[in-house]
C-alpha cells in the first residue's frame, strides 16, 4: 500500500515535474528543506514508486515529426493472443507515443507523431494497416496542443 504523501513530498513532486533537472540544492531551496532531508525524501519517493524515472522532453517539430494524430482502433477479436500481439506491435513503432486500452466504441486510443499528412499516410500503409487483428480505425489530426502535462500530483 502506498504511503501517504505530506505537503513537502507534494512540493518535491511538483517541482520535479516542472523541472526534472533541478539539482538537489535547487530543489531543497524550492521546497524549504536543507539538502540532506531533501535528498532522502527524493530517494524515498523513488523507492516507493512515486517517481518512476526521469526523461528529456523533446521538440517533435525540430525532430521532423511535429504533427500529432489520435487514432481509435477496434480489434477483430479480444482473445489474449490478439491483444498481446497488438500491444507488441504498438511498442515496436517509434511513431507511437502513447497507447491506451479504453472503454466505449473503440478498443484503443493511440497517439502518434508524424511528419504531415504524407508521414501519416506512410505510417498507416507501412505500419498500422499491417498489424493483424485490426477491424476498424478512425483518426483525428490535432491542430494545436492547448495543454501538455505529463503527470499530476492530486491534492489530498
Amino acid at each position: 500500500m502506498a504511503k501517504t504523501l505530506d505537503s513537502i513530498d507534494r512540493k518535491i513532486l511538483n517541482a520535479l515535474l516542472a523541472d526534472g533537472r533541478l539539482s538537489n540544492n535547487q530543489l531543497a531551496d524550492r521546497v524549504g528543506l536543507s539538502n540532506s532531508p531533501c535528498w532522502q525524501r527524493v530517494r524515498r519517493l523513488e523507492a516507493d514508486g512515486y517517481i518512476t524515472g526521469y526523461a528529456a522532453l523533446l521538440d517533435q517539430d525540430l525532430l521532423g515529426a511535429g504533427d500529432t494524430v489520435i487514432i481509435e482502433v477496434t480489434l477483430e477479436r479480444h482473445d489474449d493472443e490478439t491483444i498481446d500481439s497488438f500491444g507488441r506491435a504498438m511498442a515496436e513503432m517509434p511513431e507511437v507515443l502513447e497507447v491506451y486500452l479504453t472503454t466505449g466504441e473503440y478498443d484503443y486510443f493511440i497517439k502518434v507523431a508524424v511528419a504531415g499528412t504524407a508521414g501519416y499516410e506512410e505510417f498507416l500503409r507501412k505500419r498500422l494497416y499491417k498489424v493483424p487483428g485490426i477491424r476498424h480505425s478512425r483518426s483525428s489530426v490535432a491542430l494545436r496542443c492547448l495543454k501538455r502535462t505529463y503527470s499530476v500530483v492530486p491534492d489530498p
